[in-house]
């Protein structure tokens, strides 16, 4: 087990990884069609790790309050037991989507109440030339099973692996009551970090003794935004998270 230090309980999403700043941001997209459905409990396949799919976990003190321990980076499984998995479930027949939910397998910590914040994410370095270019992480999503005091959230960030992975750039959306049909969301960032920096992008579901936090995902992309419509781009994200905001609150 690799242990990290923790950010506050908002987000902590850790990892180590061999750093390259001569390669550029590379773009994503994913619709899960072609991904090998999850293994039968308790098994698991490599479909997702395949596609570049990691896993960390942050455990809090029961009650949401202190960090204790984080362990990772993984492969993320593709699994009913914990992490993720790509299933059709949540949707027509033959279209498949990727469920992100809590790590069921960290009995230890389920069993004494505290909170398993479990993420799944993709990870690119920023080089020299990326920054101040704007990327859109965009995405499909519905709520499958989830249910309180389990909390869910999607992110793009970039950290800084020479200062404790310290955030340096963030833009988050909560998803813990994200409705029961599909609808699109999306979050700009601008990167303003400099060469080096990880970038990670992906989602995040909290829970603890064993609590539903399933949401499903579906068609994925990661894209940079040309320059003259990053600022358009920025106010749609805003609309789109105000909007999202008056449905809860409605």
């Amino acid at each position: 087990m690799k242990i990290r230090t923790l950010a506050p309980l908002v987000f902590a999403c850790v990892l180590v990884a061999p750093l390259s700043s001569q390669a550029a941001l590379s773009a994503y997209s994913q619709d899960f069609e072609g991904l090998a459905a999850a293994a039968p409990f308790p098994g698991s396949n490599s479909a997702l790790s395949d596609d570049g799919w990691l896993v960390f976990a942050s455990v809090f003190s029961a009650g949401g309050g202190a960090p204790l321990y984080g362990y990772g980076p993984f492969p993320a499984p593709n699994s009913l037991a914990g992490w993720s998995g790509v299933g059709t479930g949540a949707s027509q027949p033959g279209n498949q989507n990727m469920g992100v939910y809590s790590d069921y397998t960290n009995n230890s910590a389920h069993d004494s109440g505290q909170l398993v914040q479990a993420s799944v994410y993709q990870q690119r370095t920023v080089a020299a030339g990326d920054v101040g270019s704007s990327w859109v992480f965009q995405f499909d999503a519905k709520l499958l099973d989830l249910a309180a005091p389990s909390t869910a959230l999607a992110f793009i960030q970039t950290l800084d692996p020479n200062n404790g992975f310290a955030v340096t750039g963030q833009n988050l959306v909560d998803m813990t009551q994200v409705p029961p049909a599909w609808g699109t969301y999306l979050l700009p960032l601008t990167i303003t970090a400099g060469a080096g920096q990880v970038l990670q992008f992906g989602f995040a579901s909290t829970a603890t003794q064993y609590n539903l936090s399933a949401i499903v995902y579906d068609n994925i992309s990661f894209a940079p935004v040309p320059e003259a419509a990053s600022g358009a781009l920025m106010l749609a994200g805003l609309g789109l998270l105000g909007w999202a905001l008056r449905r809860r609150k409605a």
